[in-house]
Order: C-alpha cells, then sequence, then structure tokens
C-alpha cells in the first residue's frame, strides 16, 4: 500500500476514535489481528463489544465509503470477530459490527464522519 493511502487510512482511523469517543464509545483496541484478517476498532457501548470497520475516501469517485464494503469483506468482519471473541472468552456477550464511514478533502479537512451501528448483519 502506498504511503498516501496508508496516512489517509490513519487519518480516516483517527476520526473514527474520535467521533466514536464523543458519542461514548470506550476504544478497547485498535489494528487488531489474527490470521483471518483485521478489524480496525474494537469498543465498547454499553455492554455491547463493538468491532468497527472505517471506510475512508477523499471523494465519490470511486464510490463512497459506505459502497465499498463488500458481501465477502462484511463475511471476513464476522470471522475476524468472531477470532476475537473466541481468543478473549467472551462467549456470551452482545457484539454487532459498526462501520465508520470518512470523507476528507483535498487537504485533509474532515467533511463527513458517519457511523452506521449494525452495518453488518449475520452476527
Amino acid at each position: 500500500m502506498s504511503p498516501a493511502r496508508l496516512s489517509l487510512g490513519r487519518q480516516g482511523e483517527d476520526l473514527a476514535v474520535a467521533e466514536l469517543a464523543r458519542r461514548g464509545y470506550q476504544i478497547i483496541e485498535r489494528n487488531w489481528r489474527c490470521e483471518a484478517g483485521e478489524v480496525d476498532i474494537v469498543a465498547r457501548e454499553g455492554s455491547a463489544w463493538v468491532f468497527v470497520e472505517v471506510r475512508t475516501r477523499r471523494s465519490a469517485r470511486f464510490g463512497s465509503p459506505e459502497e465499498s464494503v463488500t458481501h465477502a469483506k462484511q463475511a471476513r468482519m464476522i470471522v475476524v470477530a468472531e477470532h476475537y471473541l473466541a481468543e478473549h472468552e467472551l462467549a456470551e456477550v452482545d457484539w454487532r459490527l459498526d462501520l465508520v464511514a470518512v470523507v476528507v478533502g483535498r487537504r485533509g479537512q474532515p467533511i463527513r464522519v458517519s457511523v452506521l451501528q449494525n452495518a453488518v448483519q449475520g452476527c
């Protein structure tokens, strides 16, 4: 991945963490990895464990951040969340998958940071 793309992704994650914290989420981990993949943010909202995918775009040229989450990506998100829960012995907890869609301008200014709860069904 190019340095510019990595920087954009990091900026989007930082904006997402700030927005989630503003909404009362407790951030537990960032960029948790396992053999099945990675989850951008692991958080708690009340008693629910929340696994957050962050998608960041500079423009709608290649579609919105929301449109970039394919069915295959959704399936991987579920598997990664299940790995996290198993590894941390959290078998009997409420959990969900959220999406934070971030759009930034050419100069890096945030234009939109949207939190979509329960963005992926099937958990």
